[in-house]
């Protein structure tokens, strides 16, 4: 393989109510491709793991070509080197976590892979090592999902497709289970392409997004940048854009944390209630756009707790909304505020202008304590 390969598709497949047509390149640990229901997210996965004939045009993963125009036939499935997890995990009913990861131990052997050493590795990572002998019909949703992306791992492979591995758990639970997938991007070093429908999901987990609706891309980039495009955001029916920032814990009272946002001096935030996790650990704050308040001058005598001067770098047209992202920290992605028309016409909000954000200490969600994945780190 190439030094640092990186994913090439150029891909068509007919589907039931439109052709799946699609060109983008990323050189991202993670890649996250978002979009509603139906809009052929799915179809690329199974096209890029070699599970649909019918798909034509390249395929390219470094020096390896999946699918050339030019070649008499695709590489089958089982010579990608790649590890699926399909939506609902496709667990072996009725055998033992154990019999489900050593399902991957032929295909581990024919690639050169230490079966053994990769399987005490998954254990520990995902936390699987108590429930190896039990059958997975007695284990939860988020534990068959952990089963499930450890199979695939414990298979040896050199690139990881994710299917919406979250979509069948609840919201609490999603959000429990995605410090593993950060870690198996982390610690295996491992290319993963990422299906989702949670914008949450790709900010905690992505360096790159694409967008796609009715077969196409309709954005791609950089995460934050992209999911904050007008439309983009409707395709979210309405829901607020979530902010999700890389944080850690400074100090911890008996009702409230401070943290701070971003790397070195950072950005005080101050929480409430308290977090139990200790000074100096890493984890992301979520906060809803709808739920931060700007004003022009410096407010006096309010009960919001962190008031947070920024610089407005863009003001964007959503239907009857305006989103302004404003930059709060060098260190920081932008940060997304929804005000009205009327709001942004009366006080006058255009790039260039300094404004406060005013957020209160309970409106601040935290995710995670697992540090993010360092992108130019190598494999």
């Amino acid at each position: 393989m190439s030094a640092n390969p990186h994913l090439e598709v150029r891909l068509r497949l007919p589907l039931d109510r439109f052709e799946l047509d699609v060109e983008f390149h990323s050189e991202a640990r993670v890649t996250a491709v978002l979009g509603p229901s139906g809009s052929g997210k799915s179809s690329l996965l199974e096209s890029i793991a070699g599970l649909r004939p019918a798909a034509r045009g390249e395929v390219r993963w470094g020096e390896a070509h999946w699918l050339a125009s030019k070649a008499a036939r695709p590489s089958p499935p089982e010579a990608r080197q790649i590890g699926y997890v399909p939506q609902e995990g496709l667990l072996f009913p009725r055998r033992s976590v154990r019999e489900n990861l050593r399902a991957g131990r032929r295909r581990a052997l024919a690639r050169g892979v230490d079966f053994e050493t990769i399987q005490e590795s998954t254990l520990e990572l995902l936390e699987l090592a108590p429930l190896l002998e039990q059958s997975v019909q007695t284990l939860s949703g988020g534990e068959r999902q952990r089963v499930a992306l450890a199979r695939a791992l414990c298979s040896g492979p050199r690139f990881l497709l994710l299917d919406e591995p979250l979509s069948s758990l609840d919201l609490p639970l999603r959000r429990r289970l995605l410090p593993y997938l950060r870690r198996v991007a982390q610690d295996f070093g491992l290319p993963v392409l990422l299906v989702t429908h949670d914008p949450i999901e790709v900010q905690a987990l992505a360096e790159h997004l694409i967008v796609l609706d009715e077969g196409r891309v309709l954005a791609s980039g950089e995460p934050r940048q992209v999911l904050a495009r007008p439309e983009v955001l409707r395709l979210a029916a309405g829901d607020a854009f979530e902010n999700i920032l890389p944080a850690r814990v400074s100090s911890r009272q008996a009702n409230s944390s401070e943290l701070l946002l971003g790397d070195g001096p950072g950005a005080p935030l101050l929480i409430a209630p308290s977090t139990e996790r200790l000074p100096g650990e890493n984890l992301l704050v979520g906060i809803s756009a709808e739920d931060i308040i700007l004003a022009t001058t410096r407010p006096q005598n309010i009960s919001a707790r962190n008031i947070l001067r920024s610089t407005i770098l863009s003001v964007e047209a959503l239907e009857e909304k305006r989103l302004v992202r404003a930059e709060l920290h060098p260190g920081l992605p932008p940060v997304c505020v929804e005000v009205t028309a009327m709001t942004a016409q009366e006080l006058s909000l255009i790039p260039g202008r300094e404004v406060f954000l005013l957020i209160k200490t309970v409106a601040c969600q935290l995710y995670d304590s697992v540090a993010l994945p360092d992108p130019s780190a190598p494999a």
